[in-house]
């Protein structure tokens, strides 16, 4: 047996007791740590199914802003554009709060398109609404991809540290555990046995005598 496989303690009975509830106790904390990482790696596949279509959807909504963008500004020109820019009101609300997931917390974002209000200026195109439009759906469609991003990253971090600890403990630490039990339990029978062996050589002298 490998010396470097065993935990450095006095090969005593009490050793031996002790060792045996630390073992219970690291297979205890083993299974509930498998368990949590089968729950992180289930939720990780589900966040990815989210970020996934997200971003999908992300995309397609900025495609359709930047379209919007070219026929306003074909439309109404740059500086037209930054006029009727200036003063408006907001037309997207963002609340964020923080959320846990599995202990772990992450950032819930609800962002909402406001009505848009009238720009009121003359020389406007009705593709500038169009665009507000897009571009506030948009906006919302980022801030949730940012959320689900966020909570993906920080799941599948957990995610691996959980497997690095489970992996510690089914092949390192209570490997070393139970061969030093085997190791202690064999040189506690080879101690029996040499003291039974003494024993019985003082009897056969004892009774020579």
């Amino acid at each position: 047996m490998s010396q470097q496989k065993l935990i450095k303690a006095p090969p005593t009975k009490n050793t031996l007791l002790n060792l045996k509830k630390q073992v219970v106790f690291l297979e205890d904390g083993y299974s509930l740590l498998e368990r949590k990482r089968e729950l992180l790696t289930r939720l990780v596949y589900d966040r990815i199914g989210e970020y996934r279509r997200l971003r999908g959807n992300t995309i397609k909504a900025m495609e359709e802003a930047y379209r919007w963008l070219s026929i306003a500004h074909l439309r109404m020109g740059s500086r037209a554009m930054q006029q009727a820019g200036l003063g408006m009101e907001p037309s997207l609300r963002v609340d964020i709060i923080p959320q846990r997931s599995l202990g772990i917390e992450h950032p819930a974002i609800t962002a909402d398109v406001l009505p848009l209000q009238p720009v009121g200026l003359l020389g406007t195109d009705a593709s500038f609404d169009e665009l507000r439009r897009a571009l506030s759906e948009a906006a919302a469609l980022l801030a949730k991809l940012g959320e689900s991003e966020l909570a993906l990253s920080r799941l599948m971090a957990e995610q691996r540290k959980a497997q690095k600890r489970v992996n510690a403990l089914k092949y390192n630490i209570i490997p070393r555990y139970k061969n030093t039990i085997r190791y202690i339990e064999s040189a506690l029978e080879e101690e029996e046995r040499n003291m039974l062996f003494s024993i019985k050589l003082l009897r056969e002298k004892s009774g020579a005598a």
